[in-house]
């Protein structure tokens, strides 16, 4: 068992179960032992691959979708280019540099990066060094935002919820034999559920995602008052329905329960959850990334810089607009939602 698993054991045997949300939150961010506060997880050589990490195309075609948005809203300035969770910094340095050529668009932004992980906001300050770092969504200023969350919300610590009859039992934590185990509560009514009686029989699992009506809900209001958009790109669908919590490690699947805080925890992304949240904004109909890619002309670029290829480093990139694109890759499984002022359009690639 690992430190952080030592200290969750001896916490549970001494309070009680926790929920699983609890669990998580101390497995990704514990201040010692967690798992974004102690490394960096990405790449070949980390945990996982992001979006971003597999090419360029991706932070690109992000950043010239904002800064048409920006483009369309009559360009506004002073704003704010944000990004929450920006792993390496990898995302908005290819969208900063993308955008160069859009006719005063870097004279007005300011770069502005929500990152609590010292490690990731070392790695992000040697590719934006003129980034301006928040621990929270709610100190960014109060000027038109754009904002890019990519897997972002799937790292948000979530509850999960088996129905009972007319009322839930939610799954915990605990410890039996000295290793931690999962268990449910008693059946009990919970509110934030009613609505989900009637799409759900007993024995479906259900996932809440806590933090997310109050960051969603602080991102709209910020967009409706000031301007701008955000585009969140996630692995999820519309509405939650059943277990979807995994752990990473050395790119591969592992017991969620097993390595507290040296293995990723994430889980789907409800965007039904986002949209109800999206008020007094607007959201845009959900797109599958490849979609969205492809509405941005990723195609094209990507046979603009195989010209420049040869050998393996071309047919790697042939491999990477597959895998971004491709619905057996991420092109379906990976979703896109925007919010948007209700005086403005989707931003480019959302279109209704």
């Amino acid at each position: 068992m690992t430190a952080l698993g030592d200290l969750l054991i001896a916490r549970i045997a001494r309070t009680g179960p926790i929920s699983l949300a609890d669990y998580m939150a101390d497995c990704l961010m514990h201040p010692r032992h967690g798992y974004y506060a102690t490394r960096d997880p990405f790449g070949a050589a980390g945990d996982f691959t992001t979006a971003p990490e597999i090419s360029q195309m991706f932070g690109e075609l992000v950043g010239l979708s904002l800064a048409q948005a920006w483009v369309d809203q009559g360009r506004p300035a002073p704003i704010t280019l944000a990004e929450l969770g920006p792993g390496r910094g990898t995302l908005m340095a290819d969208a900063l540099r993308a955008t160069q050529g859009v006719p005063g668009f870097h004279d007005a932004l300011s770069v502005h990066l929500v990152e609590t992980s010292p490690a990731l906001r070392a790695a992000q300050a040697e590719r934006i060094p003129q980034a301006t770092w928040h621990d929270s969504v709610t100190t960014l200023p109060d000027t038109p935002l754009l904002l890019i969350a990519n897997e972002f919300f799937d790292a948000l610590p979530i509850r999960q919820f088996v129905r009972d009859g007319d009322g839930w039992r939610e799954k915990m934590v605990s410890v039996s034999d000295g290793a931690l185990g999962f268990g449910l509560s008693d059946a009990a009514p919970v509110a934030l559920l009613e609505d989900r009686l009637a799409d759900t029989q007993d024995g479906n699992l259900v996932e809440v995602c806590p933090q997310l009506p109050f960051v969603t809900a602080t991102i709209s209001t910020k967009i409706q008052q000031f301007g701008g958009c955000a585009l969140i790109i996630d692995y999820g669908d519309w509405h939650s329905l059943g277990d979807t919590l995994q752990a990473l490690k050395a790119q591969k699947y592992a017991d969620p329960l097993a390595t507290p805080g040296e293995a990723d925890l994430t889980a789907h992304v409800d965007f039904a959850a986002i949209a109800a949240n999206a008020n007094p904004a607007k959201f845009s109909r959900l797109t599958t990334q490849g979609v969205f890619l492809e509405r941005l002309g990723i195609t094209q670029r990507a046979q603009a810089l195989a010209r420049k290829l040869t050998g393996d480093a071309r047919t790697s990139h042939i491999a990477a607009h597959r895998r971004l694109t491709h619905p057996a890759e991420m092109g379906e499984l990976f979703k896109v939602i925007s919010i948007y002022p209700s005086t403005a359009t989707p931003p480019p690639g959302l279109e209704p």
